[in-house]
């Protein structure tokens, strides 16, 4: 019998919280079951392993990120579009480091396209629309810009930019700068 009150969506909420608490790669069930008191099988009934419950937790997250990105760029084009999404995964990534990093799981070709990591491309291509790129330049411009974007956000969360000036606010700033004016003069093949 389930124990009263735990639902599979109950245990992906907190997996997510547990998650931006000790670290994606730290979740498991177990550890989950520890924060529930309750014992390590009676999860069972709700998620199979620690591979489902971080498959939700990514899906989770990547739906929150994609709702986040879809009201920042509501009635916004170019530059501000771009600064927008950009400011949404950084400011994503500091509120839920756990999340944010949950969004780069690796999902089986099924659950990625039963994801809102559909919605997140479909937008990065919408605000490339103000840029007048066509394929194939369209996908390796939203290539660079999740790469720079994840990039940036992963070395600044590790303390990889703390140890010199000027201020990663300040280089974040010039490098969405540069991403537009590349984007403005996108080099012919």
């Amino acid at each position: 019998m389930a124990r009263a009150g735990l639902t599979p969506e109950r245990l992906t909420r907190a997996g997510a919280e547990l998650a931006d608490e000790v670290g994606f790669e730290q979740v498991t069930v177990s550890e989950l079951a520890r924060r529930f008191d309750v014992k390590v099988a009676s999860l069972y009934s709700h998620l199979r392993n620690s591979q489902e419950l971080k498959t939700r937790i990514t899906l989770l997250a990547l739906e929150e990120l994609a709702d986040r990105a879809a009201d920042a760029l509501a009635g916004r084009a170019g530059k501000d579009a771009l600064i927008a999404l950009a400011n949404v995964y950084r400011d994503y990534a500091r509120e839920h480091p756990g999340r944010y990093a949950a969004a780069q799981f690796r999902l089986s070709p099924k659950d990625a396209a039963g994801s809102a990591g559909v919605r997140h491309a479909q937008m990065t291509r919408a605000l490339l629309r103000g840029y007048d790129l066509t394929e194939p330049d369209q996908t390796h411009a939203v290539r660079l810009l999740g790469s720079v974007f994840h990039g940036y956000v992963s070395l600044e969360m590790g303390g990889g930019f703390s140890h010199s000036a000027p201020d990663t606010q300040e280089t974040w700033t010039r490098i969405l700068d540069a991403l537009d004016a590349l984007l403005h003069n996108w080099p012919a093949p």
